[in-house]
């Protein structure tokens, strides 16, 4: 392997801590990790950094250091599974329904809940005028294994009657349906980002550590736009499912979604 060179804003260890995270969620070290030493040469770093590198996958309980014994990986918590459209017993039905099911699954921390003056750049995504009331909610969602997603909201003002409180006990759009907003369909997007130092200390990584990236746009079944999502996904905690058909002619056959594109909570 070559030596790592600082190509992102992270820390040399944290570069190797991510590179040997994902060769033991590949089951490449099931008779033991190289000792520091070779890790060392492995790497082109030196003892110390090899160190700090395995102190945190100790820290996260993916391995186990015995002196005299090596290094050994144990068993990582399975990370969320979201599969869109599963079927469910909620008002909601179909994709969405699955959006749901992750919010009740798991334990949500509000940061903050906030009216304010729509920004330009959200009023353009929700289709309302720069300056409207909006409601702005900063959440973190988590497992017994830590936290998982860093989600900021913006949901016009008349549609968002509920608070904190609320917000702490039930997934936004159980509450907004709840108030009347017939949920229909999301558009998203989905790539990868850095952790900001805020967003960081949150999801308890390194500030630039990559992250899944969740954009989503929430439409009523009148087809207008009621919630704008940011969401940030710590990758090693979470996956996105779906499952794909092959469709066209013989010549040129392709893999498509079997519904629309999926959502994530």
């Amino acid at each position: 392997m070559r030596p790592v060179t600082l190509v992102l804003p992270v820390p040399k260890y944290h570069q190797i801590y991510l590179v040997l995270r994902e060769q033991l969620h590949e089951g490449r070290f099931a008779a033991g990790l190289p000792g520091e030493i070779a890790l060392m040469r492995e790497f082109g770093v030196a003892r110390v950094t090899v160190r700090k590198a395995l102190e945190r996958l100790a820290a996260e309980r993916l391995i186990q250091r015995t002196p005299g014994r090596g290094t050994v990986p144990l068993p990582a918590p399975r990370p969320v599974r979201h599969r869109p459209g599963e079927p469910g017993n909620g008002p909601l039905s179909g994709l969405l329904e699955s959006l749901v099911g992750i919010g009740l699954t798991t334990r949500v921390k509000v940061v903050s809940v906030e009216t304010l003056p729509c920004p330009d750049t959200v009023a353009g995504v929700l289709a309302v005028e720069p300056g409207a009331p909006v409601q702005k909610a900063v959440r973190v969602r988590q497992t017994r294994d830590g936290p998982i997603s860093h989600i900021t909201t913006h949901v016009p003002k008349a549609l968002a009657p509920f608070g904190r409180r609320e917000l702490a006990k039930q997934p936004i759009l159980v509450l907004m349906e709840a108030e009347g907003t017939r949920i229909g369909r999301a558009t998203q997007i989905i790539s990868a980002r850095l952790a900001e130092a805020e967003v960081a200390r949150h999801l308890d990584v390194d500030v630039g550590s990559a992250l899944l990236w969740v954009q989503r746009l929430i439409f009523d079944v009148d087809n207008r736009p009621v919630q704008w999502l940011q969401g940030l996904y710590r990758p090693d905690r979470y996956q996105y499912q779906m499952e794909l058909s092959r469709v066209g002619g013989v010549d040129a056959k392709v893999w498509v979604s079997k519904l629309p594109a999926g959502v994530m909570q």
